[in-house]
């Protein structure tokens, strides 16, 4: 009889649970740590074997820290309450309101029709329009939006009596691909873009009392995505799939008929396009323009404040606003869940001397080099990552890395950003990120496939983002030494 991995990881997460807090009792570790660590354990373990679903493992925290001594209710609860969550909740609303009147799709075959209908350029543009979308909208609605606009698109190269045999296979692995992956990429230029983002934004605020703006953020994030997208594509068209066929026969189109199908630009996608506008804008310039305004506004400000106005702006249909509560119960509330689940456990670490406990034992890495200590930081988590949730991943090990910057006398921001990078960068499994998933059920795809292709587009992502951390971030950032913190 064959035990699932879930049903070994039911049993697995309490029993070991058990054990640590019994038998586990190192010297320097006290009863609050050990608390936090067997509870932290149980947690990873449900969050790897999924015998339960992520979001309900995530709210763990509120029944063991308190019952093992790791941290109290009152603590432990006002984690789910972080205002970063709040950022998200307000973004996840801009991004329901685009869905809702289709302004999403008129942008990405928009972008699709002004970059051209040459093969490679067709999938540039739809990896243009997925990144982009994937800023400021969640990777997993975009590669579901977009999904069906590519498999349109391959469908009208299938029909074609002009297109070369299996050349439509060939591009439709391609397109897939090029879908998963720019979803990924877009997510990371914005601070919003994609959970682990705000997960570092939050552990820093926590830790150092220091806030990561939306600008700073952007200045970093997004020439990166730009580059890594760009060698995406080349990769993708150049070297992973070599396409005969360079002009698609009715491609263009194809792209054209869709426009038509959504008709004249409506009132409403303009109302939010302009709330859209607004609210990037306000984001960007929040640190330099709008803090002389009222010092007080801060960007989960900003968030909520739009988003309230989505639901006062009349829509000019059925006498309701743009967007309505019965719009609204569609959040992700289990992304807004892990997330609160993630800072428990950072708050945990951090107030019962956990992280500082691990970072004094991981001592062997003292005296290698900053570089070499990201590459090996980054290829770890980036591997980790393709079984495991990102979100999951950096709410783990960011305070872990806390501890670790400060024995290593390291930066501890070339550390967080390096693991929180590395953590939207799985290419190589269907289950590693939803895209993957998304694209995998189009059938295109094999799981041969995806692994054969996504291992170079992993290796590309590590060596790019260690030399953005170690080159590019001390720069944007004015981190002016790696060394001598503090």
């Amino acid at each position: 009889m064959k035990i699932s991995k879930k049903k070994i990881g039911l049993f697995l997460g309490p029993l070991l649970f058990v054990l640590i807090k019994l038998f586990f009792h190192p010297e320097g570790l006290t009863d609050a740590a050990i608390g936090i660590l067997a509870s932290t354990t149980w947690i990873a373990i449900w969050w790897i074997t999924e015998p339960i679903s992520i979001p309900m493992t995530s709210l763990l925290p509120i029944v063991l820290f308190p019952l093992s001594g790791g941290l109290s209710l009152h603590e432990t609860t006002a984690s789910y309450g972080h205002q970063y969550i709040f950022l998200f909740l307000g973004g996840f609303i801009l991004a329901i309101a685009i869905e809702k009147w289709n302004l999403h799709k008129r942008i990405a075959l928009t972008i699709i029709k002004f970059v051209g209908s040459d093969m490679n350029r067709i999938v540039l543009g739809f990896m243009i329009a997925t990144a982009f979308l994937s800023m400021w909208i969640s990777n997993t609605a975009t590669a579901v939006m977009i999904l069906p606009v590519g498999m349109a698109v391959i469908a009208q190269l299938n029909d074609n009596p002009k297109t070369i045999k299996n050349e439509n296979l060939l591009f439709g692995k391609m397109l897939m691909l090029a879908i998963a992956y720019s979803a990924s990429i877009g997510g990371m230029a914005t601070l919003i873009g994609t959970p682990p983002n705000l997960v570092l934004a939050a552990v820093i605020e926590k830790t150092y009392k220091t806030e990561i703006t939306f600008l700073q953020w952007f200045m970093f994030g997004f020439p990166l995505s730009i580059i890594l997208l760009y060698l995406c594509w080349l990769y993708l068209t150049r070297f992973a799939f070599k396409a005969t066929q360079k002009e698609f026969p009715g491609g263009k189109k194809e792209i054209e008929n869709q426009l038509k199908k959504l008709g004249p630009v409506t009132y409403q996608e303009k109302l939010i396009f302009v709330v859209f506008l607004i609210t990037a804008l306000a984001w960007i310039t929040r640190s330099f323009l709008l803090v002389k305004i009222n010092p007080e506004i801060d960007d989960t400000i900003i968030a909520v404040l739009c988003a309230l106005v989505l639901f006062i702006v009349p829509s000019q249909k059925n006498n309701e606003a743009l967007m309505t509560w019965e719009d609204a119960v569609s959040l992700p509330w289990g992304i807004l869940i892990l997330f609160g689940g993630g800072m428990a456990l950072a708050g945990g670490f951090e107030t019962s001397g956990l992280a500082t406990w691990i970072g004094n034992h991981l001592t062997m890495l003292e005296g290698t080099s900053v570089l070499l200590l990201l590459f090996i930081l980054i290829t770890s988590i980036n591997f980790l990552t393709e079984i495991t949730s990102n979100m999951a991943t950096t709410a783990m090990l960011l305070p872990v890395l806390v501890s670790l910057a400060v024995i290593l006398n390291v930066h501890p921001y070339i550390l967080l950003v390096s693991a929180t990078l590395a953590a939207s960068c799985a290419f190589m499994l269907p289950v590693a990120t939803p895209p993957n998933a998304v694209v995998f059920g189009s059938g295109y795809l094999k799981i041969e496939d995806m692994v054969k292709k996504g291992i170079w587009m992993n290796i590309i992502s590590i060596l790019i983002i260690t030399f953005f951390c170690y080159y590019i971030l001390p720069l944007i950032w004015n981190l002016q030494e790696l060394y001598r913190f503090y």
